[in-house]
């Protein structure tokens, strides 16, 4: 659901951009304190930061020739809280948008707001919402973030569709169930992934999650903190061998939202408005590499480390600056 430029109008993407570096500076704020309190968060922070990203470059096909990706923001929601979700996703997007012209650069405020403050923070809500409700447990748990994710994506859905609409790209009453239907299956998939990697989590380290999550536990216990980092290197790993040995068996459709655009007839006010054109591996290819399958695997390779490494530094940082300031 990557916006690319020339789809939505300046003023809302004007919006999207203030809202953006609203949410981000909040979510800075609220992380580093928590990174302060909790070294060992700051390399979980890292990791589902670069899961995320390899999990977005494994489009699956949702059939009428379209495919979807991973979103993500619920997972890092459920593992980490609201305010490291805004920061992973946004991390990711720009990322994704500057390194691999995923994206537009004027739109990436726009597609923060989407994915990572309706995909994060709303995804947050809901579960919070839900958790009560559900029985308490593993079990009330996965399905708890399994249906966030499903929300997540079509609420990130409904998002674009009224600002595609806004913009008059196009009528409301054409975008609109175009993008809900396709991105409710796609939602599907998310719910599932989210779901699985949870199980895992909870199978290795239940106690790294928060006491909302009513697992019959308390908040993070010391064994958490001793065992994080282990739990992030496997997490790493894990995101290594998806953006480098999966990526290039990704499905090669179109995503939800190019397709619509394809069906609908505003595809081409894409063309020429490409406001970034200095990403060094665009569409998630290596330049001078001639073999497709090792050019994706190689800028997944690229791609994965740049996000662990990038949030890794910029979340130590955050936090020297907090504790300077104070």
């Amino acid at each position: 659901m990557h916006i690319p430029d020339g789809f939505i109008s300046g003023p809302i993407n004007t919006l999207g951009a203030a809202a953006a570096i609203a949410a981000v500076g909040v979510s800075a704020a609220k992380a580093s304190a928590e990174v302060r309190a909790n070294p060992q968060r700051m390399p979980l922070l890292a990791t589902t930061g670069a899961f995320v990203f390899a999990a977005q470059m494994l489009n699956f096909p949702i059939g009428g020739g379209t495919s979807g990706h991973f979103m993500g923001g619920a997972l890092v929601a459920a593992l980490l809280g609201p305010w490291s979700a805004i920061l992973a996703m946004s991390l990711v997007l720009t990322i994704q948008c500057l390194g691999f012209a995923d994206g537009g650069l004027t739109a990436l405020g726009t597609n923060i707001f989407n994915m990572g403050l309706i995909g994060g923070l709303g995804a947050y809500l809901v579960m919070r919402v839900l958790r009560p409700i559900l029985p308490a447990g593993s079990g009330g748990f996965i399905a708890t973030a399994g249906i966030a994710s499903w929300v997540s994506i079509v609420l990130a859905a409904l998002a674009c569709s009224l600002e595609l609409a806004f913009s008059g790209t196009s009528p409301l009453e054409l975008v609109l169930p175009a993008m809900l239907s396709a991105h409710a299956v796609i939602g599907i998939g998310e719910a599932l992934i989210t779901a699985a990697v949870i199980s895992a989590v909870l199978s290795a380290r239940p106690d790294i999650f928060a006491a909302w999550a009513k697992l019959n536990g308390g908040e993070p216990t010391e064994s958490y903190r001793t065992g994080a980092l282990s739990l992030a290197l496997g997490g790493l790993i894990l995101a290594l061998l998806l953006g480098v040995f999966l990526s290039p068996f990704a499905s090669a459709f179109p995503d939800g939202l190019e397709k619509v655009a394809e069906v609908k007839g505003f595809l081409s006010a894409s063309d020429g408005s490409q406001s970034w054109t200095a990403s060094p591996l665009p569409d998630y290819s290596t330049p001078g590499v001639g073999a497709e399958g090792l050019s994706t695997s190689l800028a997944g390779l690229i791609g994965t480390l740049a996000v662990f490494l990038t949030g890794f530094i910029a979340i130590k940082l955050a936090g020297r600056l907090r504790r300077e300031r104070a």
